[in-house]
């Protein structure tokens, strides 16, 4: 099975419509296609988005019993499907369900006539991931500007934008309960021929949190899981575990080519990012060498920086958008760095402390 990447992902929300509303105006996001009854997806509507290679769905429940519904309800908004790009999804759901994985889906296939005659078609299928997060295994022929032919109408293949802030999904970042790192770890190892590339023990006052992080062979699906330390005091871990009743997707994680210009904007369209303490900024430089972006546009936007082997990571979290406090977003940019800013974790626990605690001055 060859992954290539993340293909999108999935967010079931009480109201498409106003979720696209603020990823658009504050993030910068074209709603690029839609479905629902009218074009076979029964019970739901649907609106993708896109910005760079990064594909968002968000999908509403139009009936009580439907899972996106259901979800809902249990979760409040969040990822519910993760989209991974391979290149055979009957091998691909073959293996993975012979390996272990539940089957949720088999595969179908979404033709329809393309330019000049050409078809378009896209296989997918679906599995188990982890709590009630299932993987779609997507597989593309024809030409990228559709989503699944026939099932989601693409009203603009090309947005027009010259403000494309971001590029590319890095990664997502999954909590599980006290237990679930070490089995979550190793059942998409075991399952999904990913490597544990990371792993770190993190205590900030009286609480505690472990995390690994599993990657694809190709390097383009990173999943960075954190489970809290029940033997500390609860924090903001345990919080999100409880606000959204189990294991979850806490953050995406978005790239960017440039993030002073990135911050700026998404600061000037609203979007409220965890604040970072001055003291910070005092030591940086001693601590990650030169910088490769001017210390006080660092320090006025409250980026942080980290440094591996490779290179520098800057990265900055926002404040959650919504009311459970759960899911939030991160944007990150590499400069050659290949790990996740691990100098940064303890800062972002600290600031995301902040922000539940209502101290936050992002």
């Amino acid at each position: 099975m060859n992954i290539f990447g993340i293909d999108h992902i999935e967010l079931y929300v009480g109201d498409a419509r106003q979720a696209a509303f603020y990823l658009c105006t504050a993030f910068g996001f074209k709603i690029c296609g839609q479905g629902g009854p009218e074009t076979g997806l029964d019970g739901v509507r649907s609106l993708l988005l896109r910005q760079g290679d990064i594909q968002v769905v968000l999908t509403t429940g139009l009936v009580p019993d439907h899972p996106a519904t259901e979800y809902v309800r249990k979760h409040g908004d969040g990822v519910a499907v993760v989209g991974i790009g391979v290149d055979d999804v009957e091998a691909a759901y073959r293996g993975l369900t012979e390996r272990g994985a539940e089957p949720v889906s088999p595969p179908r296939e979404y033709v329809t006539g393309g330019p000049g005659g050409r078809d378009q078609r896209v296989v997918v299928a679906e599995v188990s991931g982890f709590s009630d997060v299932t993987h779609r295994l997507v597989e593309r022929h024809g030409s990228p500007k559709e989503f699944l032919p026939g099932a989601i109408e693409v009203t603009d293949p090309e947005p027009h934008t010259d403000d494309k802030l971001l590029r590319a999904i890095d990664h997502l970042a999954i909590c599980v309960p006290a237990g679930g790192l070490t089995p979550t770890a190793q059942y998409y190892v075991d399952v999904f021929g990913f490597t544990q590339v990371f792993e770190e023990y993190v205590e900030v006052g009286g609480q505690g949190m472990d995390s690994k992080v599993v990657q694809s062979p190709s390097g383009h699906v990173t999943f960075t899981l954190i489970e809290p330390d029940p033997q500390r005091q609860p924090g903001q871990i345990d919080n999100f575990l409880t606000w959204h009743a189990g294991a979850g997707v806490q953050h995406v994680a978005f790239g960017t080519d440039d993030i002073v210009k990135a911050v700026s904007t998404l600061g000037d369209r609203g979007v409220r990012f965890l604040g970072t303490p001055g003291t910070y900024y005092d030591a940086l430089e001693d601590r990650v060498g030169h910088l490769d972006a001017p210390l006080d546009e660092l320090r006025r936007l409250g980026v942080l920086v980290d440094r591996d082997h490779w290179g520098q990571l800057l990265q900055i979290f926002t404040e959650s958008m919504h009311v459970r406090r759960t899911l939030f977003l991160e944007i990150i940019e590499r400069r050659g760095a290949l790990t996740f800013g691990s100098g940064n974790i303890k800062a972002l626990y600290e600031a995301k402390q902040g922000e539940l605690s209502g101290t936050t001055t992002g």
